[in-house]
């Protein structure tokens, strides 16, 4: 039996690390307190020293359990201590007791509970016994592990008392070895050197139990006691009396939370009196487990010590807390044009999170548009001959193939398993390869932006939209149509490429803009782009601006322009009277003052259009299905100079057409927004700006 819990829980936890298992995402902060063991590793006092730190903090916390022995079927919320122990079970009274003015949430599902502790003004919630608990997502997982009996024989239940195997150590942010002062330095040692094996040493703690007074009747010093209790660990309760200066001259115990009857006071009496003993005792949760029975029914006054948690180290142990509850926020991209809407995100979710860690996750390129912005890159670099993971043709899949896009994308799966532990959900700026790479890598359903298709453009397939509809946690697309072909979590709320303009908006002058794409045939297509500036120059037409992709190869460029007798000097091409000005300003800013694009780019041509700028580009598969996109705003032509010159020139020259190219152009790509509203998404559902805040009052700031 212990052999198929073994193979259940190696089952699931695969299923769960990629993402086919769901995981709920709740909108507070959760630390959890868990160990790998059943029985007593001092999860309840380690809970409530959390709870009453994070107050110290001004951060109102709340408690989540999921009242075991109780019989709650709905979310039941405990304050002062005032619950019925059949409902709630007797740990989270003798918590409520503990702490009387932080919320106690009893539920079988914890998220509803988390859910109630939302609605009471709590911002932080301590789950109680959740690190098994694999269908929540939590922000910190704190594991317990007795020093006096890590792993009990070290097999799985039923035929030990291991609920997961010593490696699921790995899925812990912190790691707190408890009753550290009752081991010996050997055994010490020993917990130390496997939990280490799993967890870095800067992560692990030590920590005791230790006396905080009596809660009733003080026994004398010396004084001989009968000690009874239903905990996981009786004999550490023992001990503790011994610490005292008590002498045990008695002791029994019942299994884990049992609930006393008079019976069983009856018996504890006798055992007592012929004992010997002046005094009984029992621990705090006992008291819980005793319903309708007072003290004086005891032939003995019973005494009740208080326990505190203490962790050695305590301000190393805090500081890793807070860090563990930082918000991590990756934004992946697949592609130039994704990568420059997911910096843009980027840079917005900075502004909006200041103090959490916002990264990057591209899987081609080397995120150079994220460099630029300041976002830390997380991913391997990934360099392919199509610039991507491919394109059009299965030669351009091989040809990727032969250059090492299969290592890459390993190397990409590794990276994300390495960051999944401490990210939130990750927000992915793409394709549906995009999709199904981040939620395999990271296990964590994404917020998709899905910027690949439209409905103009084909749409997304059938499998596709299942994908997204299944394995999305929210989905934003290009358009309204767009929404509804996906259906289920999808919708529009802006164009994302348009989004790229910023707050910037281009003036219309008499500037031709020039776009020779940001791919490796850039080097090839450029001397077409100045033929056609050749032709269009002797028209009279003097105003040129070239825009420079950042991964363009300059050197090769560039040579490819002089081959075509024209110098590059103080960012200009020149050549006779012509003069091309160079930037490699974002489009928003290069399209200021632009009369019309001719243009080999993408994103840039789409952005363009969207400013109301007419598109002339040439006539190949990707612009053919471009133009599915942009309509009559773009112009595909031969790729030839001659052609595309006359094309540009008849547009310029013909009002009404111009006028009707652009209008199509702002129509077709719509409005900004869609950045804006999964920021929204993010701090009003997710709860990542009351992660902020918590994050903010740990840190002091």
């Amino acid at each position: 039996m212990s052999w198929f819990t073994g193979a259940f829980t190696t089952c699931s936890d695969f299923l769960r690390s990629h993402g086919l298992l769901h995981t709920e995402n709740p909108v507070l902060p959760v630390i959890s307190v868990g160990n790998l063991t059943y029985g007593g590793t001092n999860k309840t006092p380690f809970t409530i020293m959390l709870a009453e730190y994070a107050n110290s903090r001004g951060i109102k916390a709340g408690i989540v359990t999921r009242g075991y022995m109780g019989k709650a079927q709905d979310v039941e919320i405990i304050l002062n201590g005032e619950g019925e122990r059949d409902i709630t079970g007797d740990e989270a009274l003798m918590i409520s007791r503990k702490l009387p003015h932080i919320p106690v949430a009893v539920s079988k599902r914890r998220i509803d509970g988390i859910n109630a502790l939302r609605d009471l003004g709590v911002e932080l919630a301590i789950a109680d016994d959740a690190f098994q608990h694999k269908s929540m997502r939590r922000d910190c997982d704190i594991v317990l592990v007795d020093a006096l009996c890590p792993f009990g024989n070290g097999r799985l239940t039923p035929s030990g008392i291991m609920r997961e195997k010593v490696k699921a150590l790995k899925r812990a942010h912190i790691a707190v070895i408890t009753k550290s002062s009752m081991a010996t330095p050997h055994q010490l040692n020993s917990v130390y050197q496997a939990v280490s094996k799993f967890i870095p040493p800067e992560n692990i703690f030590m920590s005791d139990i230790v006396a905080d007074g009596w809660l009733i009747n003080t026994p004398n010093e010396g004084a001989n006691v009968f000690a009874f209790s239903a905990t996981g660990s009786p004999e550490t309760f023992t001990r503790s009396l011994e610490e005292r200066n008590c002498s045990v001259s008695g002791n029994i115990a019942f299994r884990d939370h049992h609930r006393y009857t008079h019976d069983d006071v009856m018996r504890l009496n006798s055992l007592a009196v012929n004992s010997g003993a002046s005094y009984m005792a029992c621990t705090e949760k006992d008291l819980a487990n005793m319903p309708g029975i007072s003290p004086e029914e005891f032939a003995l006054p019973l005494s009740v010590p208080k326990v505190k948690v203490k962790v050695k180290d305590f301000a190393r142990f805090t500081d890793e807390l807070s860090r563990g509850l930082r918000p991590e926020i990756v934004i992946a991209s697949n592609g130039y044009g994704e990568d420059a809407i997911a910096s843009v995100l980027a840079v917005k979710m900075k502004r909006e999170y200041p103090l959490a860690n916002v990264s990057a996750f591209p899987l081609v390129g080397n995120g150079q548009a994220f460099r630029k912005e300041g976002v830390n890159v997380l991913s391997a670099k990934s360099v392919t001959p199509s610039a991507g993971v491919f394109k059009y043709s299965l030669r351009e899949l091989w040809g990727d193939i032969k250059a090492g896009l299969l290592h890459q994308v390993r190397e990409q799966l590794n990276d994300w398993q390495n960051i999944s532990r401490r990210i939130l959900t990750p927000i992915c700026a793409g394709d549906v390869y995009l999709l199904l790479n981040t939620l395999w890598g990271s296990g964590k359903r994404p917020l998709f932006i899905a910027t690949a298709k439209t409905v103009n453009i084909s749409g997304h397939w059938r499998t596709e939209r299942a994908l997204i509809r299944s394995f999305t946690l929210k989905t934003w697309t290009r358009d309204e149509p767009t929404a509804v072909q996906i259906g289920g979590n999808a919708s529009y709320s802006g164009s994302p490429i348009m989004d790229l303009l910023g707050d910037d908006s281009a003036e219309r002058g008499n500037v031709i803009l020039l776009l020779p794409g940001s791919r490796k045939s850039a080097v090839r297509d450029v001397k077409i782009l100045l033929g056609a500036v050749e032709i269009i120059f002797s028209h009279g037409r003097k105003d040129f601006r070239m825009v420079l992709a950042p991964t363009l190869d300059y050197d090769k460029f560039f040579m490819a322009c002089e081959a075509q007798g024209w110098e590059h000097v103080n960012n200009t091409l020149t050549k006779n009277n012509i003069i091309i000005s160079l930037t490699t300003d974002e489009i928003s800013r290069a399209a200021d003052n632009a009369l019309i694009l001719i243009g080999m780019g993408g994103t840039a041509n789409q952005l363009c259009a969207g400013l109301g700028i007419p598109v002339i580009a040439p006539d190949n598969k990707g612009k053919r299905v471009q133009k599915k996109l942009l309509g009559n705003s773009e112009i595909l032509t031969d790729n030839s100079p001659g052609a595309l010159a006359e094309c540009a020139l008849r547009v310029i020259d013909d009002e009404s057409l111009y006028a009707f190219m652009s209008d199509t152009g702002r129509k077709r790509m719509g409005v900004k927004g869609a950045c804006d509203d999964v920021i929204k998404f993010t701090r009003d559902v997710l709860g990542w700006g009351i992660r902020e805040k918590v994050y903010a009052k740990l840190k002091g700031d």
